[in-house]
């Protein structure tokens, strides 16, 4: 393996892409997590219209 002088070290670049797939998977479970919550407000609107209330 060849030793990089400190010029050499300055000049590296790399790490600058933007879309990891840390991103793309956060983005998934945010689109998943907004999916939940509408089909839940959906479900609640739909049971109190058709007055279909769980009562304890």
């Amino acid at each position: 393996m060849k030793k990089l002088s400190d010029i050499e070290m300055q000049k590296i670049e790399g790490g600058n892409s933007y879309v990891t797939a840390a991103f793309i998977s956060s983005i998934t479970r945010a689109g998943n997590c907004i999916l939940d919550v509408g089909r839940s407000i959906g479900s609640a609107i739909r049971r109190i219209y058709e007055n279909d209330i769980c009562s304890l």
